[in-house]
């Protein structure tokens, strides 16, 4: 496999490089950060704000029965932002990228009895029940099959998953490290970069279990699997099975679906990946071959339309759909139904 790329740095921490790697490669070349800076992680129906509007005009919810904080999105952020910058020290690190949904809404006291169409912005209060962020890491990347990928660290925070009605409990949060196609902005995720279910008490637990983490993940054996993919490809008539497949898999019943592989992703996306097939310019393939690497970031792409609490679930599974179908068409058993 061709070797994990990082630029000129002072320091740096081993990267766990293990048995799929050589040592990384020094290359002195300039770096290039955001390059499709209209292009976003995940889509659905969120917003894009920044840390100083969740810092200085939201504010932050607590458990109901005894009245104590929770650990609020920028504080959630700036706790792994820290933990990405002391972890990969030297390192070029993004801000983070943030998108919002599910806004709340609400008045100060004085501002109760007011007419809606009377209040003035004083008179109001807001959060948002859900928030993602990215943080690129872009001087850690990798070449597969023409996409540049950059390391990049994913954190999800839903608050319609944490019951907010008790006193005060660990809070649930979701935390991802794996590699962002420049291209499309895609997220790849695999299991050892994922913790999907992060509890902690506090920001010292938080930023403990992110640097855990870190430490745990291999980027070089997520990258080889990636390049693995760009050896193999289904015919066209593989790839609309599929699609049937995953239709008809939704309408199983939950024992059957039980003695199959799980498939999180919904019909919607089923058919915003068919509509990929045909129409996107770096990944579709109609008329031939799907090359695998292909097939992974048509996934991958329709999975951009998940909502923030059930991106990153989605986000693994498509990985392990595109490495589970890749090994069928090896001979593997375990995913064969999809596509025959």
């Amino acid at each position: 496999m061709n070797e994990l790329i990082m630029l000129p740095t002072t320091s740096r921490r081993s990267l766990n490089l293990g048995e799929y790697a050589e040592e990384a490669i020094v290359v002195d070349e300039p770096i290039i950060t955001r390059a499709f800076k209209s292009l976003h992680f995940i889509e659905a129906n969120t917003n894009e704000v920044d840390l100083h509007h969740l810092k200085t005009d939201c504010i932050t919810p607590v458990f109901a029965k005894d009245n104590e904080l929770t650990i609020n999105h920028a504080q959630f952020i700036e706790t792994i932002q820290d933990a990405v910058k002391d972890y990969f020290r030297g390192e070029i690190v993004d801000d983070a990228a943030i998108r919002v949904s599910h806004i709340i809404k609400g008045r100060i006291p004085e501002a109760i009895h007011k007419p809606a169409n009377q209040l003035l912005e004083s008179d109001k209060t807001l959060y948002y029940e859900r928030c993602a962020f990215s943080i690129d890491v872009p001087s850690i990347y990798q070449d597969v099959n023409g996409n540049r990928l950059n390391l990049s660290i994913v954190g999800v925070r839903a608050y319609n998953l944490q019951s907010l009605y008790t006193k005060k409990s660990p809070e649930l949060f979701k935390l991802a490290i794996g590699f962002k196609n420049q291209v499309c902005c895609n997220m790849c995720i695999f299991t050892d970069g994922y913790k999907e279910d992060l509890r902690v008490c506090s920001t010292n637990g938080l930023y403990k279990a992110a640097m855990e983490l870190f430490n745990n993940f291999n980027p070089a054996k997520q990258l080889h699997l990636m390049q693995q993919l760009s050896n193999t490809s289904m015919s066209e008539h593989q790839f609309c099975t599929f699609l049937g497949k995953s239709r008809l898999y939704q309408c199983l019943s939950t024992n059957r679906q039980k003695h199959l592989p799980r498939l999180l992703l919904t019909d919607t996306q089923i058919n915003l990946a068919a509509k990929a097939y045909i129409k996107d310019e770096n990944f579709g393939g109609t008329g031939g071959e799907l090359n695998m690497w292909n097939f992974y970031n048509l996934l991958t792409g329709a999975n951009k339309s998940s909502y923030i609490d059930s991106f990153l679930d989605r986000s693994l599974n498509a990985s392990e759909i595109a490495m589970g179908i890749n090994a069928a068409l090896h001979g593997d058993e375990k995913y064969k139904w999809f596509i025959d």
